[in-house]
């Protein structure tokens, strides 16, 4: 029987986000760009002034930068601000959906709009679920670069009687595959470079004794960006003109998981759509994307 937490007043309350933006600058900087490289294990040239910045790099800007008397006690900053106060203990990114208008560039100058586009409410089979939509336009010095919608998800902890979904079997006809052996180090050194405080990514004490997980939480903005790598290294100079992603089901650092891809010819013969995907050691569906190349 479907349960339900929260009271209509609060959510009439957070509809009030609806609309609300804030305004970020930054400047893409050479460090993160080296540093996401070695993360990755890429043998990239040395980034320049004027070097492409690769597809979903841009997340390694627009940092929150929280104070520490802000942070709450899962590591995330406290709810509130620009984001609603949404009163669910555990927050997701669910998905994203991008599109690259044009390159940026080591040395740009850029900045970030966003906008809170909606905020529904559902009440599932374990309790409340509240789904956050958030747009990005990210420009530089030449104009609109970027169109990000980004999905976030609220949701209660799970209780004790509480069943699992079902799990999906992955495809079986990968083009291209390659296994990822995450580690605490693995997962620190990505949640270091976005500035990412939450406890579930590196504190395996936090996120096996209070949120009840078996291991360190893989992150979601991670693996898609081992997904966009994969294709990176299959399609050699390749360029992305969109990017789509929907997590399924939460990836941890105590098995290995393997990120996948191959042309989507049933959906486009040229081969430019490129359906991807990661699965965990038993071959379960954990993460489902889908590239555009130009």
């Amino acid at each position: 029987m479907d349960l339900m937490r929260i009271e209509p007043q609060t959510i009439t309350h957070l509809q009030e986000w609806l609309g609300k933006s804030e305004l970020l600058t930054d400047t893409v900087t050479a460090a993160p760009v080296r540093a996401l490289s070695a993360t990755l294990d890429r043998d990239d040239p040395s980034p320049i002034s004027g070097s492409f910045l690769p597809e979903l790099w841009h997340w390694l800007y627009f940092l929150p930068h929280a104070r520490e008397s802000e942070i709450g006690p899962d590591g995330h900053p406290k709810r509130g601000g620009f984001l609603p106060p949404v009163p669910l203990p555990r927050r997701m990114w669910a998905g994203s959906r991008i599109q690259w208008l044009a390159p940026l560039s080591v040395g740009d100058d850029i900045q970030r709009v966003s906008t809170i586009k909606s905020v529904i409410h559902k009440a599932g089979r374990t309790g409340d679920l509240i789904f956050v939509l958030v747009e990005h336009q990210i420009s530089n010095q030449h104009g609109l670069a970027i169109l990000e919608e980004h999905d976030i998800v609220y949701r209660d902890a799970s209780g004790p009687d509480d069943k699992p979904v079902a799990p999906t079997a992955a495809p079986e006809d990968a083009v291209w595959s390659k296994t990822i052996t995450p580690d605490d180090v693995l997962l620190f050194r990505y949640s270091a470079l976005t500035f990412n405080g939450h406890r579930i990514h590196y504190d395996r004490k936090y996120v096996t004794e209070v949120e009840g997980y078996p291991g360190l939480i893989v992150h979601g903005p991670f693996i898609a960006t081992l997904l966009v790598d994969l294709v990176r290294q299959s399609i050699p100079g390749c360029k992305l003109k969109s990017f789509e992603f929907r997590a399924i089901r939460p990836t941890f650092d105590i098995n290995i998981f393997k990120v996948s891809a191959k042309p989507d010819l049933e959906k486009d013969p040229s081969g430019k759509t490129i359906a991807i995907w990661a699965q965990d050691h038993e071959g379960w569906l954990t993460m489902q994307a889908t590239a555009v190349i130009a």
